[in-house]
């Protein structure tokens, strides 16, 4: 019996994909990383996973465990060798209970991520994580990146988000811990071993989730500023007066916003003259459990006293719900706009926000220095110090030419990130694109004990090789 009748009859004939079958999975989602495999195994449950671990550790076939292929590091595509199998988690797609008394949620890793928090809107509680890729990503690959998003500030990441998993281990073993407890201090923290792994230690199955209550009134402006060190300062001020209560503190320069108002002619920068012409812009979000009117009260309490210090030129306040949606929609249309600018080479690097006006100043200078009149497109999670820093071609550079200078243009931006304590990757995790160059920036004790716990859970190297160590 051959390899793919062996699987089928783990998983349903139906269930293992080859040829052309196959090809969407085969590619990352940037079109950046392509590779080969036996097939592309879909199981149904857990058990049917755990069978399908068995039998490749039994037959020493590597498995690269795949979500919703939104990943931007490579970290779910197999290589060219095509002798692993791509183990697809999207038939796990249940949720399979919601405790409200216990504010907790246990879902399956192929949920999609914006089901995930409909169904915990539907049932009068929030979810929080949220990501321009929310319609596609699942559960399972938003744990295995310990994905962020917009609302990190407020909620945590990922890893912040999760109580207890249920896992299939590299030996075919189920680990069952769906504890939806907050303190369980009974030995080493797995659950925080798994989450960020990026399938290498083992699959991730399911998950108990956090929920919190609705906000009872949301408010959202959008600023017109200066200049970063301003944009770290209105943060500071908001902190103070909002507390928990900040969601989110987006950091946006002006050629962003700029190019989504070029790209999406129905999309407008809400500002006039000079005010829609500024460097820098944020998105300031603010969730009250009081009222509307308390929440609009502060609100424009703080803002009115940055106003004042001269730290904001102008502010658009929205005044309903679709204009918040429409401000954010601004924010979230911005990596599909950097098109406008050419190709471009993308970093998801994260600083000490007390250290970021420094950082930005002095790459961006070093960078010009180096690579002259190339274009600088900058946005991110200025709360919790996470950019999306990017560097376009500009009118100077072919595309060719610009993609030729990667290694040196990346290898300055994180000799950079280095030299300010930051990390190279803050939420997209590492995959296959920063594997090679991990050293370089990683404490080598730190990367010493990190491949310790990947022989000791993984001894046949069976799990997502290639990746991360």
């Amino acid at each position: 019996m051959s390899h793919l009748q062996e699987l089928g009859q783990l998983v349903g004939q139906q269930h293992v994909l080859t040829d052309d079958q196959a090809q969407a999975a085969l590619t990352d989602w940037r079109e950046r990383f392509s590779g080969k495999a036996l097939a592309v195994v879909r199981p149904g449950s857990t058990q049917e996973v755990a069978s399908v671990v068995r039998w490749c550790l039994a037959k020493g076939v590597p498995i690269v465990p795949q979500g919703g292929s939104t990943g931007l590091c490579g970290g779910a595509t197999p290589d060219q060798q095509g002798n692993a199998i791509v183990l697809s988690l999207s038939r796990l797609d249940s949720i399979r209970h919601i405790d409200l008394d216990n504010d907790t949620m246990v879902v399956e890793a192929g949920c999609i991520l914006q089901t995930v928090q409909e169904a915990a809107r539907e049932a009068g509680r929030l979810f929080p994580l949220s990501l321009a890729a929310e319609g596609s990503c699942t559960i399972g690959g938003n744990l295995a990146t310990n994905a962020g998003g917009t609302q990190v500030l407020r909620y945590g990441n990922a890893r912040d988000l999760t109580l207890g998993l249920e896992v299939v281990t590299a030996q075919g073993e189920i680990w069952h811990g769906l504890r939806g407890l907050r303190k369980d201090n009974t030995g080493y923290d797995l659950r925080n071993l798994f989450i960020g792994s990026e399938g290498t230690l083992g699959i991730i199955t399911a998950a108990t989730l956090k929920l919190y209550p609705q906000p009872v009134a949301q408010c959202t402006a959008l600023l017109a500023l200066g200049s970063i060190q301003d944009a770290t300062a209105v943060l500071n001020r908001a902190r103070q007066g909002f507390g928990p209560a900040l969601t989110g503190f987006e950091l946006m320069a002006g050629n962003c916003l700029q190019a989504v108002a070029t790209s999406y002619p129905d999309q407008r920068i809400p500002f006039e003259g000079e005010s829609a012409e500024r460097p820098w812009y944020a998105l300031l979000e603010l969730s009250d459990s009081e009222s509307e009117e308390h929440a609009r009260e502060r609100f424009e309490a703080v803002l009115g006293e940055a106003i004042e210090a001269g730290l904001v030129d102008d502010a658009v306040i929205a005044e309903s719900l679709s204009q918040s949606h429409a401000l954010w929609h601004l924010r979230e249309s911005i990596p599909l706009a950097e098109r406008e600018f050419g190709a471009a080479i993308k970093h998801d690097i994260s600083v000490p926000v007390s250290r970021m006006a420094e950082f930005v100043e002095t790459t961006n200078q070093a960078l010009q220095d180096a690579f002259p009149g190339i274009i600088h497109v900058i946005f991110g999670h200025l709360g919790d110090g996470n950019l999306h820093y990017n560097v376009a071609q500009g009118p100077n550079w072919t595309p060719n030419q610009i993609l030729d200078q990667q290694d040196a243009i990346s290898g300055l931006i994180y000799d950079s990130v280095k030299r300010h304590d930051g990390s190279i990757s803050a939420e997209h995790g590492v995959g296959q694109l920063k594997r090679g160059i991990l050293p370089d920036y990683k404490d080598p004790v730190e990367l010493s004990l990190m491949r310790t716990i990947r022989q000791a859970l993984d001894p046949a190297g069976i799990m997502n090789p290639g990746k991360v160590v």
